[in-house]
C-alpha cells in the first residue's frame, strides 16, 4: 500500500495490520502527518499539532506490537482530541483569547483512556469561543473551514474535528456535544458521530446534558472506539456505572432493520424551518430504512420555541455570570458575537432565570414520552446547509442564536444517544446528515441502526481532497 494512502485506513485495519506485521504504526502516523500538511494552511483544523512526539509515540507502539504486547485495542492508531477536553500539560483556552492559559494538571478521562490504550496523540482540535457557536469562529484559534468547500463552516463547537475527519486526518477523532456540537459539524462535514448517553463516556468537568463522543468517518471506527472510552470515571459524577456491552457487535446486516419501529421526525417544532434538500434527503434515508424492513411512522413536533429560549437564555445567564468573573481586558477579547449574547442577560431577574432553567427539564419529559412508543427516532441533524465560515451562527444573530439545534438539543436533555450519519448531499455537494436517536443506554442499538443504514445508503461522494494550488 501506497503511504498517500495509509492516512484513510479505518480503526480494525490499521490493528489488523499492526498485528500481522504488515502496517507500521510509525508510517500510519507519519502519513497522517503529511496528510495533515497538505491541508491545514487552508483548514485550520488544529492547534499544538506535534509531529516529533507522535512519532515518538508511534516507534514505541511499533516495539510493543513488535513484541506482541499492544497496551490495548487501539495502540499505535492516530487520533485527535477537541482542545475543550484536557489533556495533562497543555493550556485549555476553551476557543477564547479572554482564558489565562496554564497548563492542565491531568488528562480528562476520554483523553487518558486513549492514552492508556495507546493511541497516538498528535493534535488537538479547534473550537469557538467557550463551545457555544455551531462554527469555527473563535477569537483564539484560527477560522477552521469545510473541506467540503472552504468558503463554508465545519459547524461546531466540534469544528476542528469535524473537518479534520472529513479531510482524512486518521480515523479518530474526540469532541464534545451539549446541544449538537458533536452531530452538527459531522451532518455538515459527511461524517458519523454518536453522542452517547449521558455519563457513557465520563468526562470532567461534568454539566447537565454534556458529552463526549467518538468522530469518524464510519459506523466501525465510533464503535471500535467506544470499547476503549465507555469506562466509568470517578471524576465524573454522572458516569454510568460498568457495563459489558458487546461493541464489537455492532456490524449487524440491513435485516437487523426488520420489524423495528421508527419514528420520523420531519419538523423539529421550534426554530429554522427545514431546507427543502435536507428535507428530501431525510426522506429518501426513510423510505431506505422502510424497504428494509422497518416500520416508519410520521411523528408530530414535541419541541417548542419556548423550551429552545428557555435553554438559551440559561446558558446567557451562565455565560454572563462567568464573563463578570475576568478582568475588564479579558472580557474585551472575548469575540463580540458571545459577549453581545451573554450580556443580553444582564436585565434578567431571579423568576425569569428560574423559568428559564425549567425549559431544560420539560424538554426532557417531552421527549422521552415522544420517544416512548418508537425503538428508534430519525431526523434531519440539521434543519440547514453550513453557511458561511465567517458567520458565528447559521442566523448570525446574537438574540437568535441556537435555531438549528432544534434537533439534536432535545436528546442532550433526555440523556438519550444519538448519532449523525451522512444520508446525502445538496445539489452543490455539501453533505447532509442523518439523526438516528434511540432510547436511554441504548448506544449499541443506535450504532446497529447507523451501521445498517450505512450499507442501505446511496453512493457516497469521494473525500474532499486538498487543494492543489
Amino acid at each position: 500500500m501506497k503511504n498517500g494512502e495509509l492516512h484513510g485506513l479505518g480503526v480494525a485495519e490499521l490493528v489488523r495490520g499492526y498485528a500481522q506485521g504488515a502496517l507500521s504504526p510509525v508510517e500510519v502516523t507519519q502519513a497522517v502527518l503529511d496528510r495533515v500538511e497538505s491541508w491545514e494552511g487552508r483548514l485550520q483544523a488544529t492547534w499544538l499539532l506535534r509531529p516529533g512526539e507522535a512519532l515518538a509515540q508511534a516507534q514505541a507502539s511499533e516495539a510493543r506490537w513488535r513484541q506482541g504486547a499492544p497496551l490495548g485495542p487501539l495502540d499505535g492508531v492516530p487520533v485527535t482530541i477537541k482542545e475543550n477536553i484536557a489533556t495533562r500539560g497543555d493550556p485549555m483556552p476553551a476557543g477564547t483569547a479572554a482564558v489565562d492559559l496554564a497548563p492542565a494538571a491531568a488528562d480528562a478521562p476520554p483523553a487518558a483512556r486513549m492514552k492508556e490504550t495507546g493511541a497516538v496523540f498528535f493534535a488537538k482540535t479547534t473550537m469557538p469561543d467557550y463551545g457555544m457557536l455551531s462554527s469555527g469562529l473563535s477569537s483564539f484559534h484560527r477560522l477552521a473551514r469545510n473541506p467540503w468547500d472552504l468558503s463554508r463552516t465545519p459547524g461546531g463547537s466540534s469544528a476542528g474535528a469535524g473537518a479534520a475527519t472529513a479531510a482524512g486526518y486518521g480515523p479518530l477523532h474526540l469532541g464534545t456535544d451539549i446541544g449538537g456540537s458533536l452531530r452538527l459539524p459531522a451532518s455538515w462535514c459527511g461524517i458519523f458521530t454518536l453522542k452517547p448517553s449521558l455519563g457513557r463516556i465520563p468526562i470532567d468537568p461534568p454539566y447537565m446534558g454534556r458529552a463526549a463522543g467518538p468522530m469518524t468517518r464510519t459506523v466501525s471506527d465510533a464503535a471500535l472506539a467506544m470499547q476503549v472510552l465507555a469506562q466509568p470515571d470517578a471524576r465524573d459524577s454522572m458516569s454510568l456505572p460498568a457495563q459489558d456491552i458487546p461493541w464489537q457487535d455492532f456490524d449487524v446486516e440491513p435485516g437487523h432493520l426488520r420489524g423495528l419501529r421508527i419514528g420520523l421526525l420531519l419538523e423539529a417544532g421550534c426554530g429554522l424551518p427545514v431546507e427543502p434538500e435536507v428535507r428530501e434527503a431525510v426522506e429518501q434515508a426513510a423510505r431506505a430504512l422502510e424497504a428494509a424492513g422497518a416500520i416508519v411512522e410520521p411523528m408530530q413536533p414535541f419541541m417548542t420555541q419556548a423550551m429552545l429560549d428557555g435553554m438559551d437564555h440559561f446558558w446567557r445567564m451562565r455565560s454572563f455570570v462567568d464573563m463578570k468573573a475576568l478582568r475588564p481586558e479579558q472580557r474585551e477579547r472575548v469575540l463580540p458575537y458571545i459577549r453581545h449574547w451573554a450580556e443580553s442577560a444582564a436585565g434578567f431577574g431571579g423568576d425569569h432565570v428560574f423559568r428559564a432553567f425549567s425549559q431544560f427539564h420539560a424538554t426532557r419529559v417531552a421527549t422521552v414520552q415522544a420517544c416512548a412508543r418508537y425503538d428508534y427516532v430519525i431526523s434531519p441533524t440539521s434543519p440547514n446547509l453550513p453557511v458561511a465560515a465567517e458567520l458565528p451562527s447559521p442566523t448570525n444573530d446574537p438574540l437568535r442564536p441556537l435555531e438549528h439545534i432544534g434537533f439534536t438539543v432535545p436528546f442532550n436533555m433526555s440523556e438519550q444517544p444519538a448519532a449523525s450519519i451522512n444520508c446525502g448531499y445538496s445539489s452543490e455537494g455539501l453533505p447532509i446528515g442523518l439523526q438516528i436517536a434511540g432510547q436511554r443506554f441504548d448506544d449499541l442499538g443506535v450504532l446497529r441502526v447507523s451501521r445498517a443504514f450505512e450499507q442501505i445508503r446511496g453512493a457516497q461522494h469521494p473525500w474532499p481532497e486538498p487543494p492543489q494550488s
